[in-house]
């Protein structure tokens, strides 16, 4: 699958069968769109798409920003009553989940659908997952929604960049500008989803913030199915379709891959618990093989592998970044819980709300760091700089934890959430922009597609290695876990910082 993530210094660029459709809302066959001027510049088309991503995110994060507190408080509270190293896991391994789901939704898109109606049924799938939420009470709820969310967001993910991409002819200047007006979608949906879930949670219920979740994603499904005639003929192509009889083997896989998942439920080795380390070990798997593929097949040149080997200590230092990165929803959740004052005079924040403070620094810093990458030029960090950075970035941002380790009940104040949540920006600021962009540019031409995967494997691994550290947190020792991750983070982005002149030379002309 193409994907256009747009350029990779701009921090806005983070950071992923017609089947009952109309006539009138498919794309006429001869549409050309890439001339097309009516939003703000840009075709009308990425209006749409810009609304059904905003929408997306909104249900996404802001049905996140309460699914640990549900999993884990009381009955008498609303909640399931989990063991909260169940909680976190869960929630480690949902979020491996949705990273490992953007390779099957490229896959599809690529090979069965086309990334335009890819697109549309991951966004019909995500809308069924918080209806689930919303309407199946206790864990058989949790289950059905959590894997229907996983598994549409992966097909968003993939498939909306890629339609975005198709707004546009290769040498359009506007393309950029375009990526960042769509992303922007993708961090207000991020600011404004636990804002209103979590209101919602504290007043009238979870079950009630999953339903605005669904209602947000049926929004954003209704305004996008109105525009789809707008959109060109080149989002329906499937670039390398299906021979026939060729999907009896992918099918096979997936059926047996749900008979081994659910044997090993049954028989007690898989258990909530260790699920996210679990989930971890696949996907590191699969990352080992990818590596290995790309450094020993014979269609790789000798600058291609070089690459590769570059690529390595920054894809380990990408992992480093999300599994403290992604800790915003276990370990934080937690601290905010147990450890944060709240009370805003008279007045108790809600708890989710914490999780709409990197989203807002986000969209504040983006068009500072837009404007400061771009007067800096050639002067500026390289993308192994911007990676340590980024790693180093969270280190530091741990460590801030450290003024208030020790403390009883909530007493942090919010001040301090607020500073951690800016240093969070900014580290995702250096990092997470450049990633899916640099995935790109230094894999090898025989296997772009296995480049891009490797960047979502790092988010994929990070998202649940941030469940299984979280099983280690305890606010009695605390001071301990903040000092160990923040250490080890920093001597990693230095290390990273070391390497930084020979992952250059390596990386052959890729800056």
């Amino acid at each position: 699958m193409t994907i256009t993530p747009g350029n990779p210094d701009d921090p806005k660029a983070v950071d992923p069968a017609d089947g009952g459709v109309t006539t009138a809302d498919t794309p006429d066959p001869g549409q050309d769109v890439s001339a097309d001027r009516r939003f703000f510049g840009h075709p009308l088309a990425l209006a749409n798409l810009f609304s059904v991503e905003l929408w997306e995110r909104f249900s996404f994060y802001g049905m996140q920003a309460v699914m640990a507190y549900y999993l884990y408080y009381s009955l008498a509270e609303g909640g399931l009553g989990l063991p909260k190293e169940a909680a976190t896991s869960i929630i480690g391994a949902y979020g491996g989940m949705v990273y490992l789901a953007c390779v099957g939704g490229a896959w599809i898109a690529d090979r069965v659908l086309g990334a335009e109606r890819t697109l549309f049924f991951a966004a019909c799938t995500v809308m069924l997952g918080h209806i689930a939420l919303a309407l199946i009470p206790g864990l058989a709820g949790v289950v059905v929604g959590l894997v229907l969310v996983a598994l549409g967001s992966g097909g968003v993910k993939t498939a909306a960049t890629s339609v975005v991409g198709s707004l546009y002819r290769r040498d359009d200047p506007r393309a950029d500008a375009g990526f960042s007006i769509f992303y922007m979608g993708v961090n207000i949906g991020a600011l404004v989803g636990p804002l209103l879930t979590g209101l919602a949670q504290t007043t009238i219920g979870f079950h009630w913030a999953f339903g605005l979740a669904a209602i947000g994603m049926a929004l954003g499904l209704g305004i996008y199915v109105t525009g789809r005639k707008n959109l060109p003929a080149s989002a329906n192509v499937v670039p390398t379709p299906l021979t026939p009889g060729a999907w009896q083997r992918p099918v096979g896989i997936v059926v047996g891959a749900v008979v081994v998942i659910a044997l090993l439920f049954v028989f007690g080795v898989l258990t909530a618990e260790n699920l996210s380390t679990a989930v971890a070990i696949v996907v590191a798997l699969i990352a080992i093989a990818l590596f290995t593929l790309l450094l020993r097949s014979p269609k790789v040149s000798a600058d291609e592998r070089s690459r590769t080997r570059a690529y390595i200590p920054m894809w380990l230092a990408s992992v480093v970044f999300w599994s403290l990165f992604q800790q915003q929803f276990t370990v934080v959740t937690l601290y905010t819980d147990e450890r944060l004052d709240r009370m805003l005079g008279g007045w108790e924040m809600p708890i989710a709300w914490v999780n709409s403070l990197e989203p807002f620094f986000v969209i504040v810093l983006a068009p500072l760091f837009a404007i400061l990458w771009t007067r800096l030029g050639e002067r500026g960090p390289s993308t192994p700089v911007k990676f340590a950075i980024g790693a180093g970035g969270m280190g530091v941002a741990f460590l801030l934890f450290l003024p208030w380790a020790g403390g009883t009940g909530n007493t942090t104040p919010v001040l301090a959430i607020v500073l951690i949540m800016l240093v969070f920006a900014l580290a995702e600021m250096n990092l997470s922009p450049v990633g899916l962009s640099l995935s790109t540019r230094i894999g090898p031409d025989a296997f772009r597609s296995q480049s891009v995967a490797l960047f979502y494997l790092s988010v994929s691994l990070g998202s649940t290695l941030a469940g299984t550290m979280a099983g280690f947190y305890d606010p009695s020792t605390e001071g301990t876990y903040f000092s160990v991750i923040g250490i080890a983070a920093l001597v990693l982005g230095g290390v990273l910082l070391a390497l930084a002149p020979w992952v250059r030379r390596a990386m052959r002309g890729v800056r």
